[in-house]
């Protein structure tokens, strides 16, 4: 497939092994792996792209799973021409690479409050996907818009009314890759939220398992939100509590472990598959449903082609 590759200024790698880009480090290879230079790099890329190629956008692989038999098509991953974060008053511009973390800690020094993304393990363009959120602030509360490249190569600016942004989810046009975002933080104290920030991190190390192979939390917490992904439409039925009533802390299946200091993180303990991890995942799904009639609903992406399903 890399001979039919379009001409760029970044780098096309051909079957390039993903695991060692996810957190989880499992997973088989991309057809092609993408790194655009910028955004005119990669609008000329799928502009020029077959378009029968499929596309995925992938940020630090913080919540992903890669399946044993990679990825088909193209994998496109962003990199430092799409990590600048700027600001302007309140409004904060950042690009789809910049980590959460680093947007967080930059806003704060400026007297905006984006503190709820510092303990977010991913990318603003992740954030925007999966409307990432915590301590009662989601990225919906703050979103202006997106500047997305679409397929055929367009770069288009979308309202956030248009993501239609609910629970741990978004509506983007398919192969749509996010490369930035237009933030309106609240002012506050740079003293204050720097504190803030450091009593986040404490809480999160004491009661998550940071020292693990994760991707975050597996499953959405049951009940979730109402159709806006707002704060106060929140229940508090969690997906750990239903995990644990089914008896499915520290279980385990092959490398992967449902974490025991935290249920709700599945775990390579060591030497797991994608589908040691997927495949207990499942089972915690099938025993909640089991236990208490409850389906929990996947937060962890999980994408490829499992082994032996790989298309030729």
């Amino acid at each position: 497939m890399i001979e039919t590759m379009p001409d760029v200024r970044g780098t096309l790698t051909p079957s390039r092994p993903l695991a060692d880009l996810t957190w989880m480090r499992v997973g088989g290879p991309a057809d092609v792996l993408f790194q655009p230079a910028d955004v005119d790099d990669l609008s000329q890329f799928l502009a020029t792209l077959d378009p029968s190629v499929p596309v995925f956008p992938m940020g630090v692989g913080s919540n992903l799973i890669v399946r044993d038999g990679g990825i088909s098509g193209v994998v496109i991953r962003l990199g430092r021409g799409f990590n600048g974060i700027a600001f302007d008053g309140d409004i904060v511009t950042a690009g789809a690479a910049a980590l959460d973390a680093h947007v967080a800690r930059k806003a704060a020094i400026e007297g905006l409050d984006l503190t709820f993304l510092r303990t977010i393990p991913g990318t603003i363009g992740g954030a925007v996907r999966m409307n990432a959120g915590c301590y009662g602030s989601y990225t919906a509360d703050v979103l202006k818009s997106v500047t997305v490249v679409m397929r055929n190569g367009t770069v288009v600016d979308v309202p956030a009314v248009d993501l239609q942004m609910a629970y741990r989810s978004s509506v983007l046009p398919e192969g749509a890759v996010i490369v930035g975002a237009t933030l309106l933080a609240p002012k506050a104290d740079p003293v204050a939220l720097d504190a803030r920030m450091v009593d986040q991190l404490a809480k999160r190390d004491e009661t998550q398992p940071t020292k693990d192979r994760t991707a975050g939390s597996t499953f959405r917490n049951p009940a979730g939100f109402s159709s806006t992904g707002r704060a106060d439409d929140v229940h508090d039925l969690k997906a750990w509590k239903v995990i644990d009533d089914a008896g499915m802390r520290g279980a385990t299946l092959g490398g992967a472990v449902m974490n025991v200091k935290h249920s709700n993180f599945l775990t390579n303990a060591g030497g797991a598959t994608a589908a040691d991890l997927e495949d207990l995942g499942e089972l915690v799904r099938k025993k909640v449903y089991d236990s208490s009639e409850i389906t929990l609903e996947w937060e962890i992406m999980r994408v490829g082609n499992r082994t032996g399903e790989r298309p030729a």
